[in-house]
């Protein structure tokens, strides 16, 4: 019995420590190293709703495995029996009061941080608008400022709240970076708001987070976070040196097919509006005009 006892210690902590030390490399788990204000109340929440499900958990598992051990039938076994015991009102109020109190904790927290989402990051930036459009197999990222495209990849100044404006002209995919924030899914037809925000300078993985077919794997991009001034300087670049995207142009880049990155130094009018409409989002409405006119004025811009 205590060969078994000693065999089943060392297994657990052999496996204890197989955990633990694989959370030593955060590269690999980028969704737990943020790298910007949304990732960052995400991961709290994350962890909060840990901590809350484990003052459950453990107990439980712990009181289990107490039981099985204390009352095994075996000979010799004098743990005590009452077998015309019905129940306790103390303990009912214990195992129900307790997960009551924390799930109302944990609404309330989800509630406030989801809410907070909505809203940009800081509120004494100006914000900067990117709309997003996934296509079967890649994103184009239109920038309604500076009149630019890209497909594949995106280019955002650090420490300045985006707002990204989703929709799909293609089947329903979702939006998602990890290290910036949670995903969003992107939708024919509709106009979906994703606030985002990269801390400090770097590049960041992207990825479509919904099956599409089998381009899907092909789906991934890149954001690079870089200064204002390199930004802007990036922006002017693309218009000086990129080709132009045509209405023609976009429906060949519409097709299924899997591409490279690209940019483009301008793009038709209302593109997006266009792409959303035509998959029936005439008849919705939509935030902020898709982007092309988003209001500020309730934000300071005194940066």
């Amino acid at each position: 019995m205590s060969k078994w006892i000693q065999t089943a210690k060392f297994s657990f902590l052999a496996l204890l420590g197989m955990v633990l030390l694989s959370g030593c490399d955060k590269s690999k788990f980028i969704v737990l190293d943020p790298k910007g204000p949304v990732a960052h109340q995400e991961l709290q929440l994350i962890i909060i709703s840990v901590i809350l499900c484990a003052i459950v958990i453990i107990p439980v598992l712990g009181i289990f495995i107490y039981i099985v051990v204390r009352y095994r039938d075996r000979p010799g076994n004098n743990a005590p029996y009452h077998p015309e015991w019905a129940d306790s009102k103390l303990l009912e109020i214990i195992w129900w009061g307790i997960p009551v109190v924390i799930i109302a904790i944990l609404g309330v927290y989800t509630a406030k941080t989801t809410i907070n989402l909505t809203k940009p990051p800081v509120k004494d930036v100006k914000p900067i608008v990117v709309q997003v459009t996934s296509l079967d197999w890649k994103w184009m990222f239109t920038y309604p400022g500076q009149k630019v495209a890209t497909v594949n990849y995106a280019e955002i100044p650090a420490g300045v709240p985006v707002q990204f404006i989703l929709t799909s002209d293609a089947p329903m995919n979702s939006f998602w970076i990890p290290q910036l924030g949670g995903q969003e899914y992107t939708m024919p037809g509709m106009s979906m708001g994703l606030w985002l925000q990269a801390d400090k300078v770097g590049e960041y993985f992207g990825s479509g987070a919904n099956f599409t077919g089998k381009g899907f794997a092909h789906m991934q991009f890149r954001v690079k976070a870089v200064k204002q001034s390199d930004f802007n300087t990036w922006a002017e670049g693309i218009k000086k040196t990129s080709p132009v995207l045509t209405k023609a142009g976009y429906k060949t880049l519409a097709k299924p097919s899997i591409e490279k990155e690209l940019s483009f130094s301008s793009y038709p009018k209302g593109l997006f509006k266009d792409i959303v409409n035509k998959n029936g989002g005439k008849y919705y409405h939509h935030m902020n005009d898709m982007g092309d006119n988003m209001d500020m004025s309730g934000m300071d811009m005194g940066k």
